[in-house]
């Protein structure tokens, strides 16, 4: 198995550390949450917009036009793609609200929207670390932490509606495997397509998924989990925390 695919495997299989979370009844507060959230943004903005873009658009014989292009084809895409999923957030299980009645349907709906939501992830770990290794475990990293409220989110109340913890590991397996799949797809399909050219048209498409991603999700999500604290702190430490393990590894000449 090569290092990218295991580094998809880890990032879904976080997913898993959410749902022990979720059965176990040792929920992380709502600070930790959107912390983690922010944190995962920070780092994902970081490598897309300073890194990943940038050397997408460096590749001999990729013209800025086809770089920025698929740049914008990653935000659109992501956008028409969120926008027809079934909308149940993870927020619906952290503030209680959630009434027992529509437990099982939310944890439904959070199942098939997380999966759809993290196929394009698990593509986007292969692909980044198949590039370059030391972004792939950055953008793993990043996949990894908001993985983990994504496992809280289907175990919880799959857990709460029918009292089976297996039944709530089960259903967050599912959303994991969904990265995992989209990770082992990108290893059968990219190994026999790939060129350099391609792999920066798709890297520079992943910029854009990942940009879309850490705004339109993340972000706002952290600040509904914890709507006291600012979300921007997160954002900030994990760009901060990204861009200084970058300079650590290049100026010792491993980046």
């Amino acid at each position: 198995m090569s290092v990218p695919l295991i580094l998809t495997v880890l990032a879904g299989g976080a997913t898993f550390i959410g749902a022990l979370l979720g059965v176990l009844g040792q929920k992380p507060s709502n600070r930790v949450l959107a912390f983690s959230l922010g944190f995962a943004a920070g780092i994902m903005l970081l490598i897309s917009l300073m890194e990943m873009l940038p050397a997408a658009l460096h590749t001999e014989g990729m013209s800025p036009v086809l770089g920025y292009g698929m740049f914008i084809l990653g935000l659109v895409g992501y956008f028409v793609l969120d926008r027809s999923l079934p909308h149940a957030h993870p927020q619906d299980l952290v503030d209680g609200s959630l009434k027992k009645r529509n437990l099982q349907r939310t944890a439904l709906l959070l199942t098939l929207g997380i999966s759809l939501h993290n196929f394009p992830e698990g593509i986007a770990t292969y692909v980044t670390a198949s590039s370059d290794l030391e972004l792939g475990m950055g953008i793993a990293l990043a996949v990894a932490l908001h993985n983990i409220p994504e496992g809280l989110a289907v175990a919880g109340p799959v857990f709460a509606a029918t009292g089976s913890k297996r039944k709530a590991l089960l259903w967050a397996g599912v959303s994991g495997m969904a990265e995992i799949l989209g990770g082992v797809l990108a290893w059968l399909i990219l190994g026999t397509l790939i060129s350099p050219v391609l792999m920066a048209a798709i890297m520079a498409a992943v910029a854009g998924i990942m940009v879309a991603l850490s705004v339109d999700e993340l972000m706002p999500l952290a600040k509904e989990i914890d709507p006291h604290n600012n979300p921007s702190y997160g954002v900030l430490c994990g760009m901060s925390v990204m861009g200084f393990s970058l300079t650590l590894l290049q100026s010792n000449g491993i980046g």
